[in-house]
């Protein structure tokens, strides 16, 4: 079992105030603390191990180079993928999507042929597919949650038609929780020729991930959420997909040869890995992925259900409080608006007084928010560190925030 205050002891911010109250960190959904050994490594490496990485051949290069390329192992254990070789390294879920989307799905997508979407996406599982709509004509097909916010599996399979060419799924919301079934969708999408693409950003932090067991084609996960530095981040691309696809960006490690007739590319995955890379951001990737390891991604899971189970309660209490999502087994996070509130920014401002920090506005996730009939919500997201007393803090400036508004 998890020891939370061993965990909170990891993370030097926890021990500050804001506005003069003990800091409340609920906003992990947008960007999780970092824990002091991550810190750590990122200094000794800016401090003592800097160099760039695979064109030197000084003890610097050889040594940055060496953690830098050991983080492509780690990521592939902490996604329990056996081929390290289909993980490329990016700066996060954004940059990945952006890769399938220019570097796979534009040379294949022509007139009519659709991509399927759950109305729940992050943004960064949307615009790129709205790039393929106005450059290829391609036809978005989305998928609507049921009453509870919940996404039914059989849905997003029924939507896959003959011109369909990629599912572009969430696995788990940034705005509700909901987990999905991606697993069905995958073996269904496979049996119709269809590639499926994963946002893992919410997922990967919360429970165990095995992307060889999902049978997905791509699967993006981002740094900064699991508890690593921003400017991080991987996507796992099967190998069938990764000889499909062109490069996205050109320069630096992803060629062979340049010559001024020809260029010979690098073998993947170094030929999506255009650039002098984040090395730094992404050692510190790696020893976020470690400690997450560590502790065990069931005994996080575990913590996190009953910090939700809690939450649940006792925001359940509120009669005057609106929480969307009550998704089964859903993840700690609750969007939730207030009777009498003006606006979302008004609750998260009132409660940040208290010291507790919580996201407000549309999550990058308009389309849900219209699917909702809501401008905005509050979001509290909880993560590793969270704690029951957390939650009780919550409803507390809750309830001073309603009185307020009363």
């Amino acid at each position: 079992m998890l020891d939370v205050n061993e965990v909170r002891a990891d993370f030097p911010i926890l021990k500050r105030e804001v506005n003069g109250k003990p800091l409340v960190y609920l906003d992990n959904g947008a960007s999780a603390q970092k824990p002091q050994v991550v810190i750590d490594a990122m200094n000794t490496a800016y401090s003592h191990e800097y160099a760039n990485v695979h064109r030197g051949l000084h003890y610097l290069s050889n040594l940055a180079t060496e953690k830098y390329e050991g983080v492509r192992g780690i990521i592939a254990r902490f996604l329990n993928v056996a081929d390290e070789s289909q993980i490329i390294l990016n700066s996060g879920t954004t940059e990945g999507i952006n890769m399938v989307a220019y570097g796979w799905a534009m040379p294949r997508f022509e007139p009519g042929d659709e991509v399927v979407l759950s109305v729940m996406e992050h943004h960064a599982n949307i615009v790129p597919w709205h790039f393929l709509r106005e450059r290829q004509g391609a036809v978005l097909k989305w998928v609507d949650t049921d009453m509870n916010g919940a996404l039914d599996a059989q849905k997003v399979i029924d939507a896959i038609g003959p011109k369909t060419k990629l599912v572009a799924i969430s696995h788990l919301s940034n705005v509700l929780g909901t987990k999905v079934d991606v697993k069905a969708i995958c073996a269904a999408a496979r049996a119709k020729g269809v590639a499926v693409l994963v946002d893992g950003s919410q997922a990967a932090v919360h429970m165990p991930v095995n992307v060889d067991d999902l049978g997905c084609d791509f699967y993006a996960i981002t740094g900064h959420k699991l508890y690593g530095p921003s400017g991080s981040g991987a996507i796992y691309v099967r190998r069938e997909r990764m000889e499909e696809m062109r490069p996205f960006m050109g320069g630096g490690d992803m060629i062979r040869e340049v010559t001024k007739e020809n260029v010979v590319y690098n073998d993947a995955p170094m030929k999506f890995e255009a650039g002098t890379p984040g090395i730094v951001q992404t050692i510190g990737l790696g020893v976020a992925l470690n400690y997450m390891m560590d502790l065990g991604m069931e005994n996080i899971a575990a913590h996190e259900n009953r910090i939700r189970d809690y939450a649940d309660q006792r925001l359940a209490g509120l009669n005057w409080l609106q929480v969307q999502g009550h998704a089964p087994d859903k993840a700690a996070i609750f969007s939730f608006t207030m009777d009498g509130a003006g606006h979302a920014h008004d609750i998260s401002t009132i409660l940040d007084k208290k010291g507790v920090a919580v996201r407000a506005g549309q999550h990058c996730a308009a389309p849900l928010m219209d699917h909702l009939g809501l401008a905005a919500t509050c979001r509290a997201s909880f993560g590793v560190y969270n704690t029951e007393a957390e939650v009780d803090a919550l409803i507390d400036a809750l309830e001073l925030c309603h009185d307020l508004f009363a």
